[in-house]
């Protein structure tokens, strides 16, 4: 199980020592006594705590859940007060930090709650359309409308440990459908394999893995010096490259992360459930300069993981990330070819039986 702790807790072990400031306006009284129980019990004044700080030296903006108010679920004034630091932080240009943990909806103030998902997801978009990362940290638990909203939107997502994460609860399933989820579904771990995160973090490395992702998510790629020369390619050069190319020992993606790349930061799969062994994505920098990275692995291609559309829906991921934001697309093209076999039951090519496909 994951460390649950709660969101001032989680401000002072990742944001420079410890230092915050809140961005939160007071919460009008209701006279509910549910609400003023939650206060009481929580410490806060409502399931969200929102604020800026530094992060490594870089200042940013945060939006962190406080489960212990009612479960962390989204009310109106919940809602008001996210949206409120969303468009704070996008009029400053800063990015943003979210970190989830939630039940969902607040179910006792009705559809009025619900479609406040909608008023924060599209505060999320404006932020992510101004070219503005938006990193999120899923918590234990992150289910419901708050995990299908501003929870799975991010340019970079990871998890606690252990975390349980997805829209139906598993009592809720339970109820709906006379019988227990299956064990480990909805482990973030289970997530992370399947290509919806991005990594599984303890909370005492999100600082360190979040620091790197915003170095290359924020920078801008140093000028090109106008009297750069062209690099000149002889004639008598052109075939020894081609045989370099085709060497089995020649260099690969991982080998150009590990030896020219640094603060790497890689990412897995599309975000919504593939994932492909065959293609690497990552966030990296090349000397001074950022870049989302996008490189065809051709020795996992080579031993059972032939690229295929799983890898290009990773690499379009990789492709709109680095558009929306504004940071350099580097790709890596390596590959023994793509995987095209033949349908189930179906000859390789159209009239022809298997045996008689060239090979």
């Amino acid at each position: 199980m994951s460390e649950r702790v709660g969101a001032r807790e989680l401000l002072r072990r990742v944001l420079d020592e410890g230092a915050w400031t809140s961005w939160d306006e007071p919460v009008p009284e209701s006279g509910d006594p549910g609400l003023a129980a939650a206060r009481e019990r929580s410490g806060c004044d409502e399931a969200v705590v929102t604020g800026e700080g530094r992060l490594r030296g870089r200042r940013v903006a945060f939006v962190v859940s406080e489960f212990r108010f009612l479960a962390g679920s989204i009310g109106r004034a919940t809602a008001d007060r996210i949206v409120a630091a969303v468009e704070r932080a996008t009029a400053a240009g800063l990015p943003l930090l979210a970190a989830p943990s939630s039940g969902g909806t607040r179910m006792q103030e009705g559809t009025s709650a619900f479609v406040q998902m909608a008023r924060i997801t599209g505060a999320v978009m404006a932020h992510r359309a101004a070219g503005l990362p938006y990193l999120v940290y899923l918590r234990h638990p992150t289910t419901g409308g708050v995990f299908a909203s501003w929870g799975s939107l991010g340019h970079v997502t990871a998890a606690e440990p252990g975390a349980l994460i997805g829209f139906l609860g598993p009592r809720v399933y339970e109820g709906l459908h006379g019988e227990p989820f299956p064990p480990g579904v909805q482990v973030a771990e289970n997530l992370a394999a399947k290509g919806l995160l991005d990594a599984v973090v303890p909370i005492d490395d999100l600082a360190s893995i979040a620091s790197n992702a915003l170095a290359v998510l924020c920078e801008r790629p140093p000028d090109a010096r106008p009297d750069a020369a062209e690099p000149i390619v002889r004639d008598d050069d052109a075939w020894d490259s081609i045989e370099r190319s085709r060497r089995p020992d020649r260099p690969g993606v991982a080998d150009l992360l590990r030896h020219g790349a640094s603060g790497v930061t890689p990412l897995s799969g599309t975000g919504q459930g593939e994932a492909d062994p065959g293609l690497l994505l990552a966030l990296a920098r090349f000397g001074a300069a950022p870049c989302v990275l996008v490189g065809q692995d051709r020795r996992s291609q080579r031993t059972g993981h032939p690229l295929g559309p799983a890898g290009l829906r990773v690499a379009r991921r990789g492709m709109a990330l680095a558009a929306e934001l504004g940071v350099p697309l580097v790709t890596v093209v390596d590959t023994p070819g793509a995987s095209c076999p033949p349908r189930p039951g179906r000859a390789a090519w159209p009239g022809r039986s298997p045996a008689a496909s060239p090979t």
